[in-house]
């Protein structure tokens, strides 16, 4: 299914494309609030909602993104969004966090998954140094994804406590609105990462810009949105750590699931083009070591901290529009 609508005006291309940003959007609100409820109403506690359901669903418009871009044969776009979801997470949103305010979490709450997080990139990193990423290698990926929600539920687990899981309401009016509310969450998901694959490959062309650089900035931050919503909320509310939190987890899942499975369905090694290889794939690693280090050292996400990957984020962006950029 193509929806750039071939013959459109340069107007009307971008139109479509905001259009599938804001799918993407609402799409997830909807999503994620009906998984909610419906995980709730069946009485599944709320820290395993939060590890699973919520989790993937946040993550499910980089995935569907990445995926229909690599079944389509744009694999620069299926590589772009998902390593510059992540690369956008860090360096532009967790900026904005931590610039805004300092995050205290103790190495307990946070340290597994930091070091999950590094692991992901550097692997990544080392297997596509050949310009691709095999089947086994993203076998071995995901092996990194399991460890990641074995370890968040029994972290989890451990934090919950004796806390009891409050049921929502449930009569056959709020059965009847969720269950809307899934479905067409959903189809918005799907249908936004359509319109944005297929007009983001229609603006390159317009513009003469590589896929790869539009999928690394405008898809990459689009389906970065619902991060920065949530970083937004917790800045207001003065809740840093939920903001960092939720970017690292997201990025785990960004950088063990989508490309992996990408491979997986293709059933065939996944091309890593030059920008991905040589440039996005290394600036994800060095500004998540940059983010990421130093806290695990310190035991605090620092202000400072904020400004470095804001810095290093600038100068990713230069680079790409400077070497790859023609």
């Amino acid at each position: 299914m193509s929806l750039n609508f071939t013959g459109s005006t340069p107007l009307w291309i971008v139109l479509f494309f905001a259009a599938g940003l804001i799918c993407i959007i609402k799409g997830g609100d909807l999503f994620v609030d009906a998984a909610s409820w419906i995980a709730e109403a069946s009485g599944i506690p709320k820290f395993i909602i939060g590890a699973t359901i919520v989790s993937f669903a946040t993550t499910l418009p980089e995935m569907l993104v990445s995926v229909f871009a690599a079944l389509e044969g744009s694999a620069d776009i299926a590589v772009g969004n998902a390593v510059g979801s992540v690369t956008a997470n860090v360096g532009l949103i967790m900026c904005l966090s931590l610039v805004c305010m300092e995050c205290a979490m103790s190495r307990k709450q946070f340290g597994v998954k930091a070091c999950l997080l590094l692991a992901a990139v550097l692997v990544l990193f080392a297997f596509t140094r050949d310009g691709q990423l095999s089947i086994g290698e993203s076998v071995f990926i995901l092996l990194i994804f399991a460890g990641f929600v074995v370890e968040s539920l029994i972290a989890a687990r451990r934090e919950q406590g004796t806390e009891d899981t409050e049921r929502p309401a449930v009569n056959g009016k709020t059965i009847a609105v969720n269950i809307v509310k899934f479905v067409v969450g959903a189809a918005a998901i799907v249908l936004g990462a359509q319109l944005l694959i297929d007009n983001g490959s229609a603006i390159a062309s317009l513009l003469g810009v590589p896929d790869a650089i539009v999928a690394a900035t405008m898809i990459a931050i689009g389906t970065s949105l619902p991060e920065l919503v949530t970083t937004l909320t917790a800045i207001r509310k003065k809740q840093s750590s939920l903001s960092v939190g939720n970017i690292i987890g997201a990025n785990i899942m960004d950088l063990t699931l989508i490309m992996p499975l990408c491979s997986l369905i293709l059933g065939k090694p996944l091309t890593v083009e030059n920008q991905g290889m040589l440039l996005d794939i290394p600036a994800c690693l060095i500004i998540c070591a940059a983010a990421l280090v130093p806290a695990l050292w310190k035991g605090k996400f620092q202000r400072w901290i904020g400004f470095l990957i804001g810095g290093l984020y600038v100068v990713y962006l230069i680079v790409m529009f400077a070497c790859f950029g023609a």
